[in-house]
């Protein structure tokens, strides 16, 4: 239950409704206990006799005022021990149940001068209430008392109040879950936003942190960590491509020296097995210093004309197409299609998927070049294709499909790379007959 992710509008939701209903439930019981120790004893009764009276008092035939013995009046005689009453009428008449304390009896006379009141007759059980009752026969006066005014005063309250709680409640929690949507989406719309950020960052752009601006200030030090691991990683990043141009850089020097030296040595099958292995390795050393600076490349948001380029890579690499026995061609929908991006790194993209195409095509057949209106840049070939299952491990660094393959296995990531960098995507088309690489910026 811990590491489930919960609704942050339902945990508010039903949290401020816990809140909202024990404070209504506490002041409203806060209310009836200060009633309880201020207001009568006999409010519980009152309230019953008042009732009962507006029932039982009535006219006869004859249009005098009666008191009838209604069911809820018989019930409070019944089950109320030492009650009493005195009903003085608008005409003057009195009627009177029950045993009336002595020092009260000599108010009955007055009562019509009160309107409501609350006598002490100087003991606990002494108290005496005085009521106005309006009735069908008229307005009557009420004076009534018990032997113990042990009746609920609290839970009369609490029914009094219900008017008042009820609906505050009703009304509120639904409210709560209608309101709280709102509000936690406006309070979480920065972190939305940051959320997006986040998403959209990648490693190789260095210096992109989130930002802290319009969040509530209790998620920006999770936001501030964030930037921090960014921080150290992209310092390790650095690191690792420090080391990894530096490494190729050196590797220059102790490749031309075998070189030089192979390249002294008679005619021979071993000369040329170790030339071909010294040139492997040359590419192997070129092809990472590429990658590697590739990262590092400023000159992306240069304008580029991507026809110019990959006409001037067919010339330059169709010499050593047709020396391994293909036919290339070009051909391009526009005469001219410029876009954004680096005079550099694209023509090395453009000459890795033609390399790859003359490495693995067979020897035979044509490989077409072709630019789109669109942006597209196309190089197929008609060799014996990738399978499904490894085109997309093609774009893994040093992943080759044939593990006895002269290359690196570093030429067809970099050409991702170079067009991710672009904001652009590469696909490929393969079949039994040929692959088609697709560069769409």
């Amino acid at each position: 239950m811990r590491n489930r992710n919960t609704s942050l509008w339902w945990r508010l939701s039903w949290q401020l409704s816990l809140v909202i209903t024990a404070i209504v439930a506490l002041v409203t019981l806060g209310l009836s206990l200060y009633g309880a120790l201020t207001l009568s004893p006999n409010l519980a009764l009152e309230h019953r006799v008042t009732a009962a009276m507006k029932e039982a008092v009535a006219l006869d035939p004859q249009g005098r005022i009666e008191i009838r013995e209604t069911p809820r009046l018989l019930s409070i005689k019944d089950h109320t021990r030492g009650f009493w009453y005195v009903v003085s009428t608008p005409n003057g008449d009195i009627f009177s149940y029950g045993d009336i304390p002595k020092k009260y009896t000599d108010l009955v006379p007055y009562i019509n001068l009160f309107h409501n009141a609350d006598i002490r007759g100087g003991d606990a059980n002494g108290i005496a209430s005085v009521e106005t009752i309006n009735t069908e026969a008229g307005i009557i006066k009420l004076i009534v008392g018990q032997k113990s005014a042990a009746d609920y005063v609290i839970f009369t309250l609490l029914v009094s109040l219900s008017p008042i709680y009820i609906p505050l409640i009703s009304l509120a929690l639904p409210a709560i879950f209608i309101v709280v949507p709102l509000v936690v989406r406006r309070a979480l719309a920065g972190v939305k936003d940051v959320a997006r950020e986040a998403t959209a960052i990648e490693l190789r752009r260095q210096g992109t942190r989130l930002s802290t601006g319009g969040i509530p200030k209790e998620i920006a030090p999770l936001v501030i960590a964030f930037n921090g691991v960014l921080d150290r990683l992209e310092h390790q990043f650095q690191a690792r491509q420090r080391f990894l141009v530096d490494a190729a850089h050196e590797l220059r020097t102790p490749i031309a020296i075998m070189q030089t030296r192979i390249e002294g040595m008679s005619e021979g099958q071993d000369r040329r097995r170790l030339l071909d292995d010294v040139a492997r390795l040359g590419d192997a050393a070129e092809q990472l210093l590429d990658f590697e600076r590739h990262d590092q490349a400023t000159d992306i948001q240069e304008t580029v004309d991507l026809v110019d380029i990959t006409r001037t890579v067919v010339a330059d690499l169709a010499p050593l197409a047709i020396a391994a026995g293909y036919e290339i061609s070009f051909h391009s929908e526009v005469e001219k299609l410029e876009r954004r991006g680096s005079p550099t790194a694209l023509p090395r993209a453009v000459i890795n998927v033609v390399r790859n195409a003359i490495d693995h095509g067979g020897n035979a057949g044509t490989i077409a070049v072709t630019v789109s209106a669109s942006g597209e840049i196309a190089v197929a070939d008609q060799g014996g294709g990738i399978a499904p299952d490894q085109q997309e491990l093609v774009f893994e660094p040093f992943y080759r499909v044939m593990p006895r393959s002269k290359g690196a296995g570093l030429g067809l990531p970099l050409v991702k790379q170079i067009i991710s960098s672009h904001q652009g995507r590469v696909t490929i088309e393969s079949g039994s007959t040929g692959t088609k690489f697709k560069l769409q910026l």
